[in-house]
């Protein structure tokens, strides 16, 4: 219940003063693998490495919405938690297309919006619509009483959750998303001749 937390505990109170119901998932302590691009999990429909990974796909199954938040390191999210978003999105890529995500991400000081960026890839490769603040999705502090005083941080968190609550009810009641088709090449080409 740190900096992260505080600063999701904000967006929190947005959702469920606009009568959404949300769980916060903790990615725990142990360590996580990078995705190996092995390819099992088109296979099997789950990661081959049996974590909380494969927990999270799952419970995507009946989630309209996704809000992912990281401390800041080194001017970039948490490496376990880029270690999971890879492997969330390869393996179940079908459980989030076309749903709202959002980012947030804390630092005592700077480097929030190449953060913000790292996060926010996952859902633009995935057709996930991005659900923005009045201002970029962070907060400052070192400790969770720091960020509390971050007033604009907080309020811009409290405003992501309402805007995220607004998005979730606009895609309710608009028409069915398209069916998209995914053509996948790479970059070097045959031409068939030698």
């Amino acid at each position: 219940k740190g900096c992260t937390y505080t600063a999701l505990s904000g967006g929190e109170r947005g959702l469920k003063e606009s009568g959404i119901e949300t769980e916060m998932i903790f990615l725990g302590v142990k360590p996580l693998p990078d995705c190996m691009g092995c390819g099992k999990c088109r296979e099997t429909g789950e990661c081959v490495f049996q974590d909380i990974v494969n927990e999270i796909v799952e419970k995507a199954k009946t989630c309209d919405g996704f809000v992912f938040g990281s401390p800041v390191y080194y001017a970039h999210p948490s490496g376990r938690l880029l270690s999971a978003l890879d492997r969330i999105f390869y393996s179940g890529s079908k459980e989030f297309a076309f749903k709202p995500g959002a980012a947030v991400v804390s630092a005592r000081r700077g480097g929030t919006t190449a953060a913000l960026e790292a996060i926010q890839k996952h859902f633009s490769i995935n057709q996930m619509p991005i659900v923005t603040s009045n201002y970029w999705s962070m907060v400052h502090g070192n400790t969770p009483e720091e960020v509390r005083q971050d007033r604009e941080g907080m309020r811009t968190m409290y405003n992501l959750g309402r805007n995220m609550a607004w998005m979730l009810s606009c895609m309710q009641a608009g028409p069915e998303h398209p069916q998209n088709e995914k053509e996948s090449t790479n970059f070097i080409r045959y031409s068939g001749e030698e």
